[in-house]
C-alpha cells in the first residue's frame, strides 16, 4: 500500500511582533510604503517587508523575513508569504533590515552571510536609535560573493548618505533637530531619495498630508482672491458714487 505524503505546510507568520519598538516599526513602516510608491507604476517589482520567502521548495525551515525586500522581475501583487520557485527562482535584490537590540547579532553576522549566499545584490541596515550600529546606517554590495562595504558620504554637517545602485536612489541620514549644547545630538533618521529629481520618497501619510496642504493653500489662494475682487468691486462703486469713472483712472 503506497502513502501519500504529506503536504510541507509553509508557515505565513511565526507568532512574533512586527518590530520591537516604535522606532523600528515607523522604518520598517515608511521604507515599504516609500519604496511601493516610488515603484508602483512598475508592474514588475515587488516591494514587501516582514514577509515569508522561502527559497527551497520542500523545505520550510529554508526561509528568510527581511524587514524590507525588493524583488525585481516579478508581478507587483499582495502575497501572504513568497516562494521563490513559483515566482521563476527570483529573490530580493535590495534588502534593509532595522537593526534593533534583539537583532544585533544577526543582522551582523548571521543574515549576511545567508543573503550573501542567496545573491542578494544590495544589503543595508539602518539602527533608528542609534544604540546598536556605528555608523547609524550600513550599505553592502555583493562581489564575487561577498558583501563590499558602501561607503557612507556626507553631504553636509547635518546630512549624509549611501547611494544604492540597485535601486537608484539615496539612503540619506538626516538630523531631526538641532542638538542642545552639552546634550548628545538625537539620531539621525532615514529618508529615501530620488537623485534624478531631487525629491524625497514619502510614505502614505506623508503624501496625504502634502495633498491636504496643497489643498488648504490653493483654498486660501481662492479665497485671498475672491477678497481682493470684493475689495476692488467696493473701491470702484464708491468712486462712481463720487462722480469718478474707475476705468479712467485704471487707464
Amino acid at each position: 500500500m503506497k502513502f501519500n505524503a504529506s503536504p510541507v505546510i509553509y508557515p505565513e507568520t511565526d507568532g512574533q511582533p512586527i518590530a520591537e519598538s516604535d522606532a523600528t516599526r515607523h522604518y520598517l513602516f515608511y521604507a515599504v510604503e516609500a519604496l511601493s510608491l516610488h515603484f508602483a507604476s512598475r508592474r514588475n517589482i515587488y516591494v514587501s517587508g516582514n514577509l515569508f520567502i522561502y527559497y527551497e521548495e520542500g523545505n520550510n525551515r529554508a526561509s528568510i523575513s527581511p524587514d524590507v525586500f525588493v524583488i525585481f522581475g516579478v508581478s507587483n501583487r499582495d502575497r501572504r508569504s513568497y516562494k521563490s520557485w513559483q515566482e521563476g527562482g527570483k529573490l530580493p535584490s535590495f534588502i534593509l533590515e532595522i537593526t534593533s537590540m534583539t537583532t544585533k547579532k544577526q543582522d551582523e553576522v548571521e543574515k549576511p552571510q545567508l543573503y550573501a549566499q542567496l545573491g542578494v545584490t544590495e544589503y543595508f541596515q539602518y539602527d533608528p536609535t542609534a544604540d546598536y550600529l556605528n555608523p547609524q546606517l550600513k550599505g553592502f554590495r555583493l562581489i564575487e560573493g561577498h558583501y563590499q562595504p558602501i561607503p557612507l558620504e556626507p553631504i553636509n554637517a547635518d546630512t549624509s548618505f549611501i547611494y544604492s545602485q540597485t535601486l537608484g536612489l539615496d539612503l540619506q541620514l538626516q538630523t531631526q533637530s538641532q542638538p542642545v549644547v552639552g546634550i548628545a545630538p538625537l539620531p539621525r533618521e532615514l529618508r529615501f531619495y530620488d537623485r534624478q529629481t531631487g525629491s524625497k520618497l514619502l510614505s502614505r501619510r506623508e503624501v496625504e498630508q502634502a495633498l491636504a496642504r496643497s489643498e488648504q493653500e490653493r483654498t486660501l489662494a481662492e479665497q485671498e482672491r475672491d477678497l481682493a475682487q470684493q475689495r476692488a468691486e467696493q473701491l470702484a462703486a464708491q468712486l462712481r458714487a463720487l462722480g469718478i469713472n474707475p476705468d479712467e483712472i485704471s487707464s
